[in-house]
């Protein structure tokens, strides 16, 4: 096959040395070092003839061009192929104008690569937006693509571009070329929220060890054992995060041009959801031997130890009660340290963020204030000014709780649990607005959306009492608590130059925390030892079900603050209140019992968390107002936190079981707790010696009292039978 004329003159150009950009009817396909030139499409398909048997295959295009004969220079290979192209777009192959001929076209240089422009680029671009009339002022002060990013309102009015309305159409004309030069994206198909893009500096960020460390820590830690759909992990939680970050910052700056959200506030957004959970540890964290004080009264954990919540809840404080370590502490240390070691600081650089400010903006979107002292009265953040403060509530709400943390978590656990989650977050982003409150800019929803706010928070507490506090899944944990302290001497994790750490240690060494997963299970379990023999039959019998025994669940009536003294003495006391003439010969101890303190919120201790968030009308979106619970509905809850006390037992014969059943109910009495559900069950000639016990409804107790009811000497004559049968 002959070339055309200018496939001629392309080849003869290149065989001299000189540009081997082809004229204006050649396409070009670039392979590594092979240049292959192809003449005109013709018009009548897009099949090759078969005159050759030997063939190059192009895997991004799916074809294959014959090639008939091959020219040779010292810097290029040159194929002269036969056939026709489909698609010139699809192939990757495009027209190249000749470089050594004049740049007539009134378009600037691509605009994806605007930071390479001229002055005068700049201004083509300005007048192809509309903006000519300020041209000169741009080529005045010399501004090329490069000084573009850097550009701000107040900047432009030095400028002397005076009118605000126009300073915002140039901002926002501006970012548009932030979104075209946006990098190829990486696509995660995530079952949550579908087809997922991550910007290469956030696949950066993934690709490390200290983020892959995330695929072997469970989500929902001792729950996996209870349900077992609940397998996932915190690794497919960070990037759902990291995605929803994006898409709520993204339709704010879409939906209000004025916030002047720039490509920087967006990328750094995005990069604290991803991180927002670096410092998570294994899924359960080794908690307290016999006695625990567990709190869910916040879900904001940024960093935890293995088995998520337990590690820093239950085993850190038994380890360590005098260290003020907190898990976002690990998530802060652990980005620092991520950031540090993969040499991302000049990767962040090239894409566009500005350090510094962007890392501090980051962590205190993970963890809140760096700095004890605020900067100015009133506003204690570095890394964004207060026009800003909206930003801050994307990824850790601290003042409403509402953050994408809790929409992806909703989602996932929902999912993964077989649980309905009521929640739509898509609702909150078609409808999410900022608007001026108390001087300052926070992120609003319509009014109409507060019944999916409170959706939100009933999902958040049905969660909690169906799954993330079932009491199978505590006992669970608290077994897995033992063996983990057992086995605490004998876990060694080698740190950073060389040195060796604990389990509880390793939280003070970035290198030996990121080897600390949930494996630490399977390395005790399946550990040959003498010296992890206790532990190791501890998960054993985890593994066989050979679990603790739930004794009940019981509230006081006001809320106790519990040391481990106190959990202590509870113990203690379990283990004797309980009436000699019955004891039958069972001996019972204080290291039996394991007593637990849960307390359940709505985030915000007693507090009602939508009384923090604000509501705009369709009609003045600018102005907020709050609403009342009553404004909503009569039906929703008067209380907004919660006490729980369980007690576990370790034994198992029915005996003993037994035995430790009635001292349970005996011990709710002596301290005037509630009845337990199973207590008229469990201890009937108990039950009845305590008066408040006898009408647990106090509706019922009016009604009745009204009605006559039964009578107070019906009730003591029922309390007296009851003290003849135990004495």
């Amino acid at each position: 096959m002959l070339f055309s004329m200018s496939a001629w003159h392309a080849y003869s150009s290149i065989m001299g040395l000189s540009n081997y950009f082809a004229s204006s009817s050649l396409y070009t396909i670039f392979d590594r070092s092979s240049l292959l030139l192809v003449c005109q499409p013709s018009k009548k398909g897009n099949s090759f003839r078969k005159e050759n048997p030997f063939s190059r295959q192009f895997s991004r295009t799916h074809h294959s061009l014959k090639i008939v004969r091959a020219e040779r220079s010292p810097q290029y290979r040159l194929y002269c192929v036969t056939g026709t192209v489909q698609s010139p777009i699809i192939m990757d192959i495009r027209k190249r104008p000749r470089e050594d001929l004049p740049n007539t076209s009134s378009e600037p240089p691509a605009l994806q690569d605007f930071g390479q422009w001229g002055v005068e680029d700049v201004c083509r671009y300005l007048c192809q937006e509309g903006h000519g009339e300020w041209e000169n002022k741009f080529r005045e002060q010399k501004m090329t693509g490069v000084g573009l990013r850097y550009l701000t309102e107040t900047l432009l009015d030095k400028m002397g571009i005076v009118p605000l309305g126009t300073r915002l159409h140039i901002l926002h004309s501006l970012r548009k070329l932030w979104q075209m030069a946006a990098e190829n994206t990486k696509v995660f198909n995530d079952p949550i929220h579908g087809h997922v893009e991550m910007h290469p500096l956030l696949v950066r960020f993934m690709d490390t060890p200290q983020f892959q460390r995330l695929r072997h820590i469970k989500q929902l830690g001792g729950a996996y054992f209870v349900f077992p759909g609940a397998s996932h992990n915190r690794f497919e939680h960070s990037i759902g995060v990291g995605y929803l970050a994006g898409r709520l910052v993204q339709e704010l700056s879409e939906r209000q041009p004025e916030l002047l959200i720039s490509s920087r506030d967006i990328l750094c957004v995005q990069i604290a959801g991803l991180c927002h959970d670096l410092g998570e540890s294994q899924s359960l964290p080794p908690s307290l031997p016999l006695f625990q004080s567990y709190s869910v009264e916040c879900d904001l954990f940024p960093g935890h130890g293995p088995f998520s919540h337990m590690f820093d809840s239950m085993f850190i404080p038994k380890m360590h009660p005098k260290s003020k370590w907190k898990h976002e502490n690990a998530s802060l240390a652990m980005f620092d340290h991520l950031v540090s070691v993969n040499a991302l600081e000049p990767v962040m650089k090239d894409h566009g963020l500005v350090l510094p400010d962007d890392l501090v903006f980051i962590k205190e979107q993970i963890a809140g204030p760096q700095n004890t002292v605020p900067l100015r009265q009133g506003w204690p953040y570095e890394g964004r000014p207060e026009e800003k403060s909206f930003l801050y509530e994307i990824v850790a709400n601290k003042m409403s709780g509402i953050d994408v943390d809790k929409w992806d978590y909703f989602a996932r656990d929902c999912y993964h649990l077989g649980i309905p989650n009521n929640f739509d977050y898509h609702r909150f982003l078609k409808f999410a607005r900022v608007c001026e409150v108390d001087g300052k800019k926070q992120i609003c929803t319509r009014e109409k959306e507060v019944g999916n706010l409170y959706d939100m928070f009933h999902t958040r507490n049905y969660l909690h009492r169906k799954a993330y506090q079932h009491k199978v899944g505590h006992i669970i944990e608290t077994m897995i608590t033992e063996a983990f302290i057992k086995a605490e001497p004998h876990i060694q994790i080698q740190g950073s130059e060389g040195k060796m750490f604990t389990i509880s240690t390793a939280i003070y060494d970035m290198e030996a925390y990121t080897k600390l997963t949930d494996h630490v299970f399977e390395q005790i379990l399946y550990s040959s030892s003498s010296e992890l023999a206790e532990a190791r039959k501890i998960l054993h019998n985890i593994t066989c079900r050979n679990l603790y025994k739930n004794m009940g669940q019981t509230q006081a009536k006001k809320r106790v603050e519990v040391s481990q003294e106190q959990l202590q003495k509870w113990a203690s006391e379990l283990a004797t209140c309980r009436p000699e003439s019955d004891l039958q010969g069972v001996t019972l101890e204080p290291g039996d019992f394991v007593v637990n303190i849960i307390n359940m919120d709505w985030g915000m201790k007693e507090k009602n968390p939508i009384n923090n968030m604000r509501f705009y009308c369709k009609n003045t979106p600018t102005k907020t107002t709050r609403i009342s619970r009553d404004q909503v509905s009569q039906m929703l809850p008067d209380q907004f936190a919660e006490q729980l006390i369980r007690v576990y037992f370790k034994k198992r014969d029915e005996k003993t079981v037994e035995a430790a059943k009635i001292n349970y109910v005996k011990w709710c009495m002596d301290n005037n707790f509630s009845k337990p559900q199973d207590g008229d069950s469990i201890a009937p000639e108990l039950t009845p010696l305590k008066r408040s016990w006898f009408h647990n409804d106090d509706e019922n107790d009016d009604e009745e009292d009204s009605q006559g009811g039964r009578s107070r000497a019906a009730v003591n004559i029922g309390q007296q039978k009851a003290k003849a049968r135990l004495f």
